[in-house]
C-alpha cells in the first residue's frame, strides 16, 4: 500500500516516502504562485443556484425558470469550496479521484462483531502486566473520544462547505466509518469488562489525554460555524489550517501513531483481537488522511492560498508537545518492545511524510522511523481457522488497491 496516496500503486520496494518531485497532476500546488485564482462568487450570484423547490421550502415564492435560464452543469466550473455549480449533480466529475476514494472505502466493509475477542479477555485478565493494562486502557480512552470528535468535525464543519458532490459523498462515508470506529472501541471495552464510565471519562480527568482533545477542539471548533464566509481570505486561511491539522496531524499522525502500542502487544501474541480491529480501522484512517490532504492541496491551488509558515510551525510544535506529554503518561513505565522514545520518534517521522504530501516544509528534518514495522499493519493478511472465527478480511478485499 502507498501510505501517502493509497489509490496510487507502489512504485518502489521501500515503504519510505519518495523525495522525488510530485508530478503536476498529483500536486496541484505546482506553479500555484503563478496561478490566477478564480473570481470569488458574489452572494447575489449564489441565489441563482437555488431551485424553485428549495425556494418553496424556505417560504419563498415558487419561481419557474425560463428556458434561457436552464443551463447544463459544466464540470470545469466545479470547485472544492465557493463553487457555483449545482451541488445536486454528481456527474460529470471534476474530481474523479474523490469518487475512487468512495468506491474503495465501500469495499472495506466490516464490523467489530466479526472478530473474536475471547482470547483478549483471557490475555487482559491473566497475561498483561499492570503497565500493559495501563497502556491498553488509555489508548482506548483516547481513541474513542477522538473518533467521536472526528465524526462531528467531518459531518458538521467540513462536509457542508464542500461544493462538489463527489467530495461530499466520500465524506458521508467517512462520517459512517468514524461512527463504526467508535462502536469498535466500545465493543473492545465492553468485551474486556472494563468500567465504561471510568474509561470514557478519562479524557476529562487525565490531563495528558485532555490536552490532545483540547488542542483538537481549539483547532476545529472555529470552523464548526455554518455561517463562515470562505470568500473572506482570513476565514479561508483559518479553514485551511483547520483542515490541514485535521487531516495531516489529527488523523494522519495522532491516529496513525496511536494504534502502535496495541500493535506492539499483538507482535508478542497478546490482545490480537483488539489489534485486528485496529488494523481495519487503520486502513480506513489512511484513506481519510490521504483524502483530506488531497482536498487541502486542491483548496490551496484553486483559491491561490498558502498556509502561513509561522502558523504551521506553531501547529507542529503544539502537536508534538501534546503527543510527548501523552507518551510520557502512557509509557511512564516502558513495556516490552515499546517506549515513549519510540512513540515520539515515529510521530516525527510520520509528520514529515504528511508534510511532504501536503507540499510544505518538513517539520522535523532528519527524523527516522523508530517503528519500521508499523506500515505493515494494514497490509497483513491473516490466515483463519474456519471453525474458530468468522472470516474478517474485507468482503471484497481482492478488489482493493492496497499494493
Amino acid at each position: 500500500m502507498n501510505w501517502d496516496d493509497p489509490l496510487a500503486p507502489l512504485s518502489s520496494k521501500s515503504s519510505a516516502p519518495s523525495k522525488a518531485p510530485i508530478s503536476e497532476e498529483a500536486n496541484p500546488l505546482k506553479n500555484a504562485n503563478s496561478a490566477v485564482s478564480a473570481p470569488a462568487p458574489k452572494p447575489s450570484e449564489a441565489l441563482t443556484a437555488v431551485s424553485g423547490q428549495e425556494a418553496a421550502i424556505h417560504g419563498q415564492p415558487m419561481h419557474t425558470p425560463a428556458p434561457s435560464e436552464l443551463k447544463p452543469v459544466n464540470s470545469d466550473d466545479k470547485r472544492v469550496i465557493n463553487g457555483m455549480t449545482d451541488i445536486n449533480q454528481l456527474a460529470p466529475f471534476k474530481y474523479p479521484w474523490a469518487w475512487e476514494y468512495f468506491l474503495n472505502a465501500n469495499r472495506n466493509h466490516w464490523t467489530p462483531l466479526d472478530i473474536n475477542m475471547a482470547q483478549d479477555v483471557h490475555d487482559y485478565h491473566h497475561k498483561l502486566t499492570l503497565e500493559e493494562r495501563h497502556v491498553y486502557e488509555n489508548v482506548l480512552a483516547y481513541l474513542t473520544t477522538s473518533d467521536i470528535l472526528a465524526m462531528r468535525n467531518i459531518g458538521l464543519a467540513v462536509m457542508e462547505k464542500m461544493s462538489a458532490p463527489e467530495l461530499q459523498i466520500y465524506q458521508a462515508r467517512q462520517v459512517y466509518e468514524e461512527a463504526l470506529h467508535t462502536w469498535t472501541y466500545q465493543h473492545c471495552i465492553e468485551s474486556i469488562g472494563l468500567d465504561q464510565g471510568e474509561i470514557y471519562n478519562r479524557y476529562r480527568v487525565v490531563p495528558q489525554i485532555n490536552g490532545k482533545i483540547q488542542m483538537a477542539n481549539r483547532r476545529l471548533n472555529s470552523v464548526l460555524r455554518p455561517d463562515i464566509d470562505l470568500n473572506d481570505r482570513d476565514e479561508l486561511h483559518n479553514f485551511l489550517m483547520a483542515y490541514i491539522f485535521f487531516s495531516g496531524i489529527f488523523e494522519g499522525c495522532w491516529f496513525y501513531n496511536g494504534f502502535s502500542p496495541i500493535f506492539s502487544l499483538q507482535r508478542r501474541g497478546l490482545m490480537k483481537g483488539t489489534a485486528e480491529q485496529l488494523q481495519y480501522i487503520m486502513r480506513d484512517e489512511v484513506l481519510h488522511a490521504s483524502f483530506g490532504i488531497r482536498v487541502a492541496k486542491q483548496i490551496m491551488f484553486e483559491e491561490n492560498i498558502q498556509p502561513d509558515p509561522k502558523a504551521l510551525r506553531e501547529m507542529w510544535d503544539e502537536a508534538e508537545a501534546c503527543e510527548s506529554t501523552y507518551a510520557d503518561y502512557l509509557l511512564k513505565d516502558p513495556i516490552l518492545g515499546y517506549s515513549k522514545e519510540a512513540h515520539i520518534g515515529q510521530f516525527r517521522y510520520v509528520a514529515n511524510r504528511r508534510a511532504v504530501s501536503l507540499g510544505i516544509e518538513e517539520p522535523f528534518p532528519g527524523a527516522e522511523p523508530t517503528l519500521p514495522w508499523l506500515d505493515e499493519q494494514a497490509n497483513m493478511r491473516k490466515e483463519k481457522n474456519f471453525f474458530e472465527t468468522r472470516v474478517t478480511e474485507y468482503q471484497t478485499g481482492g478488489a482493493l488497491k492496497w499494493d
